[in-house]
């Protein structure tokens, strides 16, 4: 039967999860379930916790997991997860990969959490498939695996496979998957415990800055953000963002100074840097290349202003991340 078929039958989990995962992608996955199993008064999802190498992950903050029982070939279950962030080629070895092909036969319905989405692609069961995974990372994964139909979405169902697009959307899916399966009232007092009010479907779209406060405070603000955040490689200028709203760019001056305390060109840099460091720092690109990517018209450009808000220059401040990674 479909998992996501009405059902009282509970699910049996088997979850595995890489050392340099992130807390919060954990969290949303195994509190979203043991809220359901605490509000039904039922174990409506029974897990497993599984690692690589069957000792404890280290997540990125600090906290270590231990394993409840080691990782072979003979566990199965219903769904099988896949939770991995940065180093996932480290972690998930080819060896490793080679086993969980032989796990995905014994499992209904298995799934990607965040970088577990290039663990996937890196298997080869995404091929021809839709998927997502981290809005940061979606152009290379999309450079990276061409044969799979790369979505902007938050989560991605194909068939017996899932993708996410980082801790919030897997909340998002556990959410769907107890209500197609243990119904609405259940899903919505699982929100509700953690006062999660704004639940998405899978095809909404991953935003690059989460603007569901600004947006009640000043719609048109947010707007603006989202404008940008969507031509942050070849930049608009201000008068065709507030063309777009439609707003006259004195009113836009004046919106962004009232609300964030800047101007909206300094905002607008201000979104382009961030995303320069976070390619500086996550990728091998070249500066050149980087400088491209968001909208610089050279690589001096974006080194004088990287310097600016960062006090080193890109390259300078690559090394002196590496450096401090392996400390």
């Amino acid at each position: 039967m479909n998992l996501f078929t009405r059902s009282t039958e509970p699910l049996k989990i088997a979850l595995i999860i890489a050392s340099e995962s992130s807390l919060m992608s954990l969290a949303c996955v195994l509190d979203v379930m043991r809220g359901a199993n605490r509000l039904a008064q039922s174990k409506l999802f029974d897990w497993q916790l599984y690692t690589p190498n069957n000792q404890a992950a280290t997540l990125t903050c600090g906290l270590n997991i231990q394993p409840d029982a080691p990782l072979d070939t003979q566990i199965q279950g219903d769904l099988l997860l896949i939770i991995a962030g940065f180093n996932n080629e480290q972690h998930y070895h080819k060896n490793l990969l080679r086993q969980l092909h032989k796990l995905m036969p014994r499992f209904r319905l298995i799934g990607g959490i965040e970088a577990g989405s290039w663990v996937l692609a890196r298997m080869g069961v995404l091929a021809n498939k839709k998927a997502t995974t981290h809005w940061e990372d979606l152009e290379d994964f999309a450079l990276r695996y061409p044969n799979v139909q790369v979505m902007p979405d938050r989560y991605v169902l194909d068939g017996n496979i899932f993708t996410t697009g980082g801790a919030s959307p897997s909340f998002d899916f556990m959410l769907h998957l107890i209500k197609s399966r243990y119904g609405q009232q259940l899903a919505l007092e699982v929100a509700s415990i953690f006062i999660y009010d704004t639940v998405h479907t899978g095809n909404d779209a991953q935003p690059l800055v989460s603007l569901g406060l600004l947006a009640q405070q000043e719609p048109r603000v947010a707007e603006a953000i989202r404008v940008m955040t969507e031509h942050l490689e070849e930049p608009l200028s201000l008068g065709q963002i507030a063309e777009q709203l439609p707003l006259s760019l004195r009113m836009l001056e004046y919106l962004f100074r009232e609300h964030l305390r800047c101007s909206p060109a300094q905002y607008y840099l201000h979104l382009r840097l961030q995303n320069a460091r976070r390619l500086v720092t996550d990728t091998h690109l070249p500066i050149q290349e980087i400088a491209l990517r968001t909208g610089f018209s050279s690589l001096a450009s974006l080194s004088r202003c990287f310097r600016e808000a960062y006090q080193f220059s890109p390259a300078h401040y690559r090394r002196r991340f590496r450096q401090e990674l392996k400390q």
